[in-house]
């Protein structure tokens, strides 16, 4: 009850109903429990509160958001993450603390994990705090980066992800192959670069014939390194995966392709996010069609290059 409340934006009774997420098989096991209340949105000036991580890195990247807004109300804040997002969110606002889940935890008054947070909000469609970028990079990993990429020519630069954490119930949904870009490699004044990790990421060693494109990523050793890399870009190309959240939460333009059956959080029959003002939504109109998807994607970025071209410029 509660995604399809969410996905259609009833987000007010969506919350609520998302708490039952913990009762699900998938959720269970690794729900968290402490003597601390859990935080409900109550004055919480002059305590210390504990956020955590839960789910995927896409789902704590498009969270942590919430941050600010809690360290706004007066408290003190130590997050836990898994140790990838750890230099990343240490810049986070608001944020005093990062913890590796596992390490012991200092003292604290209140708990909440992240997606209970627009809960204590009281978050509506209208209210989704969108201050953009809310996640920022260390200027060293960003100089590291630019050192990496060709700037030889002024080809626009495009990364490229196609596939998720294999962990996800709905991966086969959302994942396409390196092939289905093919299309779009094929675009005059277009470099690409990979951004895919994980086992799929093999692909781009052996790329489909005729397809050009360039792998940086064994220097890819955390979510800082992705970060700075898609600083040194001019757009990404993703499906929906941790890459198009962070790409996203970094204020940069990015373009994210959706199964005929998006998550809850990408809504319906829209080509934006609220969530995320420099994204557009690319959607299936059938079960598994990527042909179409791609295709339109093709489109829009012939036109993007060719205004690009007229214009002299790289503003997308």
């Amino acid at each position: 009850m509660s995604l399809a409340l969410l996905l259609t934006g009833n987000f007010r009774e969506g919350w609520r109903e998302y708490e039952w997420r913990w009762e699900t098989k998938y959720l269970i096991s690794s729900r968290r429990t402490f003597p601390q209340r859990l935080w409900d949105g109550s004055d919480i000036k002059g305590l210390t509160i504990l956020l955590h991580a839960e789910q995927g890195f896409g789902d704590t990247i498009q969270f942590i958001r919430y941050a600010p807004l809690v360290a706004r109300r007066g408290a003190k804040i130590i997050f836990e993450c898994p140790k990838e997002l750890i230099s990343l969110l240490r810049s986070v606002e608001g944020i005093e603390e990062v913890i590796v889940r596992g390490e012991t935890l200092p003292e604290f008054n209140l708990h909440c994990p992240l997606l209970s947070l627009p809960l204590a909000f009281d978050t509506t469609l209208e209210t989704i705090p969108a201050m953009i970028p809310y996640i920022t990079n260390d200027p060293t990993y960003t100089e590291k980066w630019k050192n990496k990429i060709d700037w030889a020519d002024s080809r626009f630069r495009i990364g490229l992800a196609w596939a998720g954490n294999p962990g996800f119930k709905q991966n086969r949904y959302r994942n396409c192959e390196l092939e289905n870009f093919l299309p779009l490699t094929q675009l005059p004044r277009v470099i690409f670069y990979s951004l895919q990790k994980g086992e799929e990421a093999k692909e781009a060693k052996h790329p489909p014939g005729g397809m050009k494109i360039i792998d940086l990523t064994e220097d890819i050793h955390d979510f800082s390194d992705t970060a700075a890399f898609i600083e040194n870009i001019d757009l990404v190309i993703s499906i929906d995966t941790a890459v198009t959240h962070l790409a996203g939460a970094m204020g940069r333009p990015v373009w994210t392709l959706l199964p005929f059956s998006p998550e809850w959080r990408w809504m319906l029959n829209r080509e934006d996010s609220p969530w995320y003002p420099t994204m557009r939504l690319f959607r299936q109109s059938s079960h598994g069609d990527w042909e179409s998807v791609i295709s339109l994607v093709e489109k829009n970025l012939s036109e993007l290059l060719e205004n690009m071209t007229s214009n002299n410029k790289r503003d997308i």
